[in-house]
């Protein structure tokens, strides 16, 4: 199962591919040993995508032979050349068509496609700016300063059956999840944690590792640097 795949080391690194935001160029890094020995996966999407995703998605698991993940921002992003989908669900927010709307219109095609489901409970933070998650799903994000609240929707996630949760800030977003957050619910709950959003250091990834996720998501520091994967240290 992928989704065990995601989480089998003590450190997890996914990259998040936007189709829009790369090059074929920049696909082909990923072939080489010391970038890709760094990463569990490969997420494959985006809150609003132009360009195909198959094609980037087939390129991805050629070169390097990860397991390719769809992170879809909408049901036209999705596939059959994915390995999982993260079947998300905006729990931070209240519009029904992203906590289960966009699901039944989108389960027939992946149950067509044979694509592994990997049930996420998504929370989207406030950090002070309105990105395209927020914007796009017309939802209200969870303060950064507020970890009863985020703790109590965590909790209803992991009660709901949710195999793990999605803490994020939006990307390349001014600041990441707080760390008293992250800390919060990681002893609150006892599914796993993937934490992604405004990441942009090394020191910012071991303090939210060290917080208690399980799994971090970068992207914006991968399209601005790309030896960024190859100088971290896990």
């Amino acid at each position: 199962m992928i989704f065990n795949k995601l989480f089998e080391r003590k450190k997890n690194i996914a990259l998040l591919v936007d189709p829009d935001k790369v090059d074929f160029d920049s696909i082909k890094l990923l072939s080489e040993p010391d970038i890709k020995n760094k990463l569990s996966a490969v997420f494959v999407g985006g809150s609003l995508v132009f360009n195909e995703t198959k094609e980037i998605t087939k390129q991805i698991k050629e070169l390097s032979g990860l397991p390719t993940v769809l992170f879809p921002g909408s049901l036209l992003q999705i596939n059959p050349e994915v390995d999982a989908i993260l079947f998300l669900s905006l729990i931070s927010g209240r519009n029904p068509d992203y906590l289960i709307g966009q699901h039944v219109v989108a389960a027939p095609l992946i149950k067509r496609y044979e694509i592994e489901t990997i049930s996420i409970g998504y929370m989207l933070f406030d950090c002070g700016n309105i990105n395209s998650v927020r914007y796009m799903s017309n939802t209200l994000p969870i303060p950064n300063d507020k970890p009863d609240i985020a703790v109590a929707t965590a909790l209803a996630g992991e009660m709901l059956g949710l195999k793990a949760l999605y803490l994020e800030a939006g990307s390349g977003a001014n600041c990441h999840v707080s760390i008293e957050i992250i800390r919060a619910i990681r002893d609150a709950v006892n599914i796993p944690l993937i934490v992604g959003g405004g990441l942009r250091t090394v020191n910012q990834i071991n303090s939210v590792f060290d917080a208690g996720a399980n799994l971090v998501v970068i992207g914006t520091v991968f399209e601005q640097n790309h030896n960024f994967l190859s100088e971290l240290e896990l």
